[in-house]
């Protein structure tokens, strides 16, 4: 009799576990066979999900603590000839003739580790009821781009801005109570409901081309395409760089390992993909980030400087905890008297709606769960969520969540229940414990991932009315405009913007026709009433 090969005897349990969870009031509850799913699939869905968002934990702390976070001058420590405390110019340190103050930089660093935490707790609890109470794949974490925005334009460099950072996280949370309140009383699906199918499917598109652009540039990709002062973006990959432009040297062009690290990376992950092969989505992750980790290699991600051995230092940790000590509860509505608060908190709203709303319907379409109306099951609670995640977010000292587009990575792992994003809510909880090992993981171990998860958005690109020029230019230009100006809300503005343009004239004479169809039946009824009226004409002897 021959025996069960151990894969053969794992796939059985695979099975068993499957048919078990499935029979559970779990399964029922997340509807795992209504869905053609099993707790298995969900599981590597999450776990892909995840892998491809894990970089939001080290990233967006990185770009709010640019801000200065809570640190003022206050906190730094006396440089000055008698003891005297610096100016509030300490706080912008950083340059040959003004070099970064000690105390600031410790608080620096005291805010990024918050921040860290702050970002995995708001994506753990938004993830988590986003599966729990939506029962919908899709994952949670503070957006990029309003990020950036709180940093660079609200509060500014190390504060340097018009908004303290106090008060421009109540106007982070203040913009999340409105966003909340109107996702409650039904207006935020009524403005999502408003956009064409053709803009919600360009969207889609859009966003994957958004993606694979990430994935393509060195901050958080292999750094295949890079900036050009002619071209604007060229090749790079570049071995060496000028110090002065940042151009590539001669000969350098396609010459940097990590480059070609992410290249077998992706090879890896297309290979496994193009044979089905379950968990592909990870393995190239894994993978890279395995060689990455190795030092003294042309591709480590801790090169022999201060900067690298720091990083070195704090990956060998493996295990590490850290409690929120400055950056939560940081919240000060003393400065809404100013109008650029106002102002910037209509900015974040206006990004929310579109941008939040707009991405959560392409996730939707993509995943298959719209219901033909321009809705979808789970849509209400999932709009509570996201936008109750923001308040929370902004409590910890973070700033707005949105719906991320990484989930599609695990959507295209089989993921089609709320268990996808609960996984995915248990890694970053895990992460709260594990942070060095997560925040080690290379942009070039991601990028191939981005890549490939925007190559497979291209697929609802078919479902476009491309014969309608009504309809197919107003698609394309919201998906062009996507990656080309970096940024969502922009490609669907622009497409919003050049569909009522081209169909205005229809509109109006519709309109008008139905007026005039109005009047036409409201004439007729009163030469009926006048008629009516005066009787019979009678025949004179």
């Amino acid at each position: 009799m021959k025996r069960a090969s151990p894969w053969h005897r794992l796939s059985e349990a695979e099975a068993a576990v499957n048919r078990s969870v499935a029979a559970s009031r779990v399964g029922k509850y997340f509807k795992l066979e209504a869905r053609k799913s099993s707790f298995t699939k969900e599981l590597r869905a999450g776990a892909a999900t995840f892998l491809t968002m894990a970089y939001i934990i080290s990233v967006n702390a990185a770009i709010l603590t640019d801000s200065g976070g809570p640190c003022t001058a206050r906190d730094c420590t006396p440089v000055a000839p008698g003891g005297a405390m610096p100016g509030p110019e300490c706080t912008l340190g950083g340059t040959a003739t003004n070099p970064p103050n000690p105390g600031y930089q410790q608080c620096l660093a005291r805010t990024k580790s918050d921040l860290i935490v702050a970002t995995a707790v708001a994506a753990m609890a938004g993830s988590f009821a986003m599966g729990a109470l939506a029962n919908l794949p899709l994952a949670l974490a503070p957006g990029m781009g309003a990020n950036a925005y709180f940093a660079y334009n609200m509060v500014g460099f190390h504060g340097s801005g018009s908004i303290p950072y106090r008060t421009a996280l109540a106007g982070v949370m203040l913009e999340g109570i409105v966003f909340f309140f109107l996702s409650a009383v039904g207006i935020r699906s009524r403005l999502a409901r408003m956009i064409p199918r053709n803009i919600r499917l360009a969207s889609a598109v859009g966003i994957g081309l958004f993606l694979a652009f990430t994935g393509l540039q060195a901050n958080q990709g292999v750094g295949l395409v890079g900036s050009s002062p002619s071209t604007l973006v060229t090749l790079t990959a570049c071995s060496q760089t000028d110090p002065a432009t940042g151009a590539c040297l001669p000969g350098t062009t396609l010459h940097s390992p990590t480059f070609w690290l992410g290249v077998a990376g992706f090879l890896v992950t297309a290979t496994c993909l193009a044979r089905n092969v379950k968990g592909g989505m990870i393995y190239g992750i894994v993978a890279v980030t395995a060689v990455s980790w190795v030092r003294g290699t042309s591709v480590t991600v801790f090169p022999d400087t201060p900067a690298g051995d720091a990083g070195f230092s704090y990956f060998k940790k493996v295990v590490d905890f850290h409690m929120i000590g400055t950056t939560a509860g940081q919240l000060s509505f003393g400065g809404f008297r100013h109008g650029s608060v106002w102002l910037a908190m209509l900015t974040l709203l206006y990004v929310d709606v579109l941008d939040t709303t707009g991405t959560m319907y392409s996730m939707a379409e993509y995943g298959g769960f719209t219901d033909g109306e321009g809705g979808f099951e789970g849509e209400y609670r999932a709009f509570l969520v996201d936008a109750g995640s923001t308040v929370l977010s902004a409590a910890l000292g973070s700033t707005t969540v949105t719906t991320y587009i990484e989930s599609t990575a695990g959507i295209r792992e089989g993921g089609r229940t709320g268990v996808t994003a609960i996984t995915v809510s248990a890694c970053f909880l895990a992460s709260l414990f594990f942070s060095p090992l997560l925040t080690s993981v290379p942009p070039w171990a991601v990028g191939p991932s981005l890549v490939l998860v925007g190559a497979m958005m291209m697929r609802v690109a078919k479902d476009i009315e491309w014969g309608d020029m009504k309809e197919a230019i107003p698609a394309f230009v919201t998906m062009a405009l996507m990656p080309l100006t970096f940024s969502i809300a922009n490609g669907i503005i622009a497409g919003l913007a050049v569909y009522v343009a081209l169909n205005w004239y229809d509109w109006a004479r519709h309109a008008f026709g139905k007026v005039g169809k109005v009047l036409d039946e409201r004439r007729i009824k009163v030469a009926a009433a006048s008629t009516a009226e005066i009787g019979p004409a009678q025949d004179v002897v």
